[in-house]
């Protein structure tokens, strides 16, 4: 063993000797580098105060993992470096996005041993420059609705000063959060009714399993001071209505199971339908017929016009199958304008408020594809940069 022990000694020796003798030689060609410095942890990159108008957010709702959401923040119009932030969105999250406020929200559910044990639900408030975590508001009695993300879950009211949030016990209420002072302020019940759709300076609306639309005003301090039932409203049978709209303004354009338009005005204290429902119409080369397919169908430009996804595999039962095609409508007109032809069947849509806009394109297989909204052409793909199932597109 002495004999063994002393061979390795000289051995390291003649090593230790050998590495000091390379080290003194100068640098040759094909050596390694010098050393990197060293990086500060955290790092940690500013983004700008106002976020460029080619930037979306991409809702990933991580089905293999529905725990660990999360919502990507992406520029679309970079093909090299298209994802700029992420926040979490865990257990079937919602999410809100106020520039005017500097902050993205997230509502979202916990529990103290990851699947099971207390449960909390809070609203996160994340700082829109560093997408760091800046607050949270403890929402009581474990009640927000846990669903597969519908944007109408979480909206703003009373300029964007409160937070409306669906809950589902399985009774369903609606709590308004104060999100200055950072807690609930009330809670106004909402039976046979689903959905939020802000109203007027300070209220919501719901549309309610008998074809009704409910609205509800709130006084300054967040209680319900009014209501009004407005009946027949929707046709639930024969045209149901997608739940996530196209905004524009304070109308939103809804799209029906079979290809309807129809725009609701929200912009005073009871919401109304807007007269001149009209139809997308059909096309060759369906089988059986084009209906609108998908989970986020419908979007909207700042000029006024409105992009439907479509399938030509429509049936009973087809509408979150998702769609091959763009179907571009003038509302005022009520008249299609044209179809864009995408690249794979898509699930979500969203379109940019740039000066020449760009419609954002999630894809079933988790790809975002980007065309341009006016011609319809393919402009780039920005591969998954909308994480592993990107289901909503949300333009700030």
């Amino acid at each position: 063993m002495r004999s063994f022990a002393l061979a390795l000694a000289i051995s390291a020796a003649g090593l230790s000797a050998t590495s000091a003798a390379e080290t003194a030689k100068p640098a040759q060609k094909g050596a390694f580098p010098a050393a990197l410095p060293e990086e500060p942890i955290p790092a940690i990159a500013a983004l700008p105060d106002a976020w460029p108008a080619s930037w979306v957010l991409i809702h990933d709702f991580h089905f293999n993992s529905i725990l660990d959401g999360r919502v990507m923040l992406v520029d679309t119009s970079s093909a090299e470096r298209p994802v700029r932030g992420m926040v979490r969105a865990a257990q079937f999250a919602n999410m809100l996005v106020s520039p005017r406020r500097g902050e993205v929200l997230t509502a979202e559910t916990f529990y103290s041993r990851l699947t099971q044990g207390e449960r909390t639900d809070v609203v996160t408030i994340w700082d829109d420059t560093t997408l760091l975590p800046k607050g949270e508001i403890v929402l009581p009695g474990g009640k927000r609705q846990q669903s597969v993300t519908y944007p109408q879950l979480f909206q703003f009211t009373n300029g964007e000063k409160w937070a409306l949030i669906a809950n589902f016990t399985p009774a369903q209420s609606v709590s308004v959060i104060d999100l200055d002072a950072r807690k609930v302020i009330s809670e106004i019940d909402l039976p046979g009714c689903a959905q939020i759709y802000p109203t007027g300076e300070r209220g919501f609306s719901s549309f309610c399993a008998d074809g009704s639309l409910f609205s509800v005003k709130l006084g300054p301090d967040g209680q319900a001071i009014s209501s009004k039932v407005v009946a027949k409203v929707h046709d639930i049978d024969n045209q149901p209505m997608f739940g996530t709209p196209a905004w524009q303004g304070r109308t939103a354009w809804f799209v029906t199971y079979r290809g309807r338009i129809q725009g609701f005005d929200f912009s005073g204290d009871v919401g109304k339908p807007l007269p001149g429902a009209f139809d997308l119409g059909s096309a060759e080369g369906a089988a059986p017929e084009w209906r609108p397919g998908g989970w986020q169908v419908i979007a909207g430009d700042a000029a006024g016009k409105l992009y439907v996804l479509m399938s030509p595999n429509g049936r009973e039962g087809s509408h979150k199958d998702g769609g091959s095609e763009v179907w571009v409508a003038d509302p005022v007109k009520k008249t299609r304008l044209a179809r864009i032809a995408l690249r794979a069947q898509a699930v979500a849509i969203g379109v940019t408020r740039e000066t020449r806009p760009q419609l954002i394109v999630a894809r079933a297989d988790g790809e975002i594809d980007v065309h341009d909204a006016a011609s319809g052409a393919f402009v780039r793909s920005l591969g998954t940069a909308g994480g592993a199932n990107p289901i909503l597109v949300t333009v700030p």
